[in-house]
This record gives structure tokens, C-alpha cells and sequence, in this order.
């Protein structure tokens, strides 16, 4: 599918080296946008633009987003290789499952919400005059269902998608007479290996990372007057209790 919305469309996706951030990529490419990706691991980062540049214009560099200043100087890259910004995926996530608040670190507590919220934030910070410049954009945050349902052993993920999930709406209202579209999509269980799950067959009945990247794409082709602010995606036939 090749839409005139996307096609030379410049795309970033935080956390595009592996698993939903990699299939949104990979569908952006595939569907003429100019994709640039960030992720921690050079070999991940390697690997994601070999795979990417088979069908298009890729390219990418390795950020960490709890820092402020890499995400600052990913962003100044983009816009070196490619000129501008129109498209950012704020997808880079981690989870930490299991722990009780008594067994959370406070490291752990922190890393959560720099990572899920804090890089959002600095994501969209220095995005946005770059979409301003070329009259609009499209920012869309990966949230989860988490980010409205609280669950036991799951505080620190809950607390930085609840809030993900506030900042965006906030984001939304904000930036709506600039041309620029926010949107959230709130997935349930993804076959993935994020916060340390396997991804196998046995979990065929899950969503997968494709899922998203399709959601995606129907929402950059949408008509400009049209904004599904909040997306919520989740399996459609799970395990029988």
C-alpha cells in the first residue's frame, strides 16, 4: 500500500530496531516514507537498516531516551539526512513485571518513567518546531492498555502509561491549530519479547507487532479533518478463562 500521505514522508521511530518499533518501520518503508530509526544497541541498529534499506530510504541513530541531549542530537540527525521531520513514532518502551512497590528500586521506578514518559516528552519537545516548519505533522505515542488498566506488580509501567496517555491528550489540544495530528494507541498483549516475554507460536492468539504497524498506517492515510485521538487495539479471541 502506497499512500501520497506517506510516500517521501520523513518518519522517526524511537525504539525501531526490533519488534513493534521495527514493523512500524518496516511498513513506513515499505510504503515510500523516508524512515529513521533509533535504538541502544549498534548490532540491533546495524541489522534493522540492512533489513530497511532493501526497500527504501533508511537510516538511523543509536539514542537512548531517558537522555535529553540524545534525543536532541537523533533528532538534529534526522534532520541533517533528511531536511525535516514530518512523522514521529514514540515508540521506545521498557517494563519491569512482577515486583511488588516493596521490591521495586527506585533505579527501576526511575528508568520506567524516564523512559515512557521522559522520552516522549523530549521526543516531542524537539520534534515539533521541525513539524512546525514544514506546516504539520503527525506524532503518534505507543501507549498500552495498561495506561487505563492498573494491575498488581506493575506500578511503575502503569504509572508512566497513565500519564503517557494524559500528556498526549494534553499534546493533542495543544498542537491541533498547527496542523499537527496526536494520536495514542493502547495495544493489549503483543507477541513480543518486550519486559522479557518470549515471542513464540504458542502465543499466535496475541497481537502482533504487525498489528500496530498496520493500525498505524490507516491513521497517517486518514483525511486531514479526521483524528482518532485514542486507539484502543487488543486480541480479538484470547485463551478462555
Amino acid at each position: 500500500m502506497v499512500s501520497d500521505k506517506i510516500t517521501d514522508k520523513v518518519a522517526v521511530i524511537t525504539g525501531g530496531t526490533k519488534g513493534i518499533g521495527f514493523a512500524i518501520a518496516e511498513i513506513l518503508v515499505k510504503s515510500g516514507a523516508k524512515v529513521f530509526v533509533c535504538g541502544r544497541s549498534k548490532k540491533d541498529l546495524r541489522f534493522a537498516l540492512e533489513d530497511l534499506s532493501a526497500y527504501g530510504q533508511a537510516a538511523g541513530e543509536i539514542c537512548d531516551v531517558r537522555s535529553e541531549e540524545q534525543v536532541r542530537i537523533m533528532l538534529d540527525e534526522c534532520g541533517r539526512v533528511y531536511g525535516g521531520l514530518d512523522i514521529l513514532i514514540n515508540n521506545a518502551g521498557m517494563g519491569i513485571f512482577g515486583k511488588t512497590v516493596e521490591e521495586l528500586s527506585g533505579e527501576q521506578f526511575r528508568q520506567t518513567l524516564e523512559t515512557n514518559l521522559f522520552g516522549v516528552f523530549y521526543a516531542c519537545h524537539f520534534a515539533l518546531p521541525m513539524m512546525k516548519k514544514r506546516g504539520g505533522g503527525y506524532v503518534i505515542n505507543i501507549s498500552s492498555l495498561a495506561g487505563q488498566n492498573a494491575h498488581p506488580r506493575m506500578a511503575a509501567y502503569n504509572a508512566s502509561k497513565f500519564g503517557l496517555n494524559g500528556f498526549t491528550e494534553s499534546l493533542m489540544q495543544e498542537v491541533r491549530q498547527d496542523n499537527i495530528k496526536v494520536s495514542y494507541i493502547c495495544p493489549g498483549s503483543v507477541n513480543t519479547s518486550f519486559g522479557g516475554d518470549i515471542a513464540d507460536e504458542s502465543k499466535s492468539w496475541q497481537l502482533q507487532p504487525r498489528d500496530i504497524a498496520e493500525m498505524i498506517l490507516n491513521l497517517l492515510d486518514m483525511d486531514p479533518r479526521a483524528l482518532p485521538s485514542k486507539v484502543e487495539i487488543r486480541p480479538s479471541k484470547p485463551p478462555a478463562k
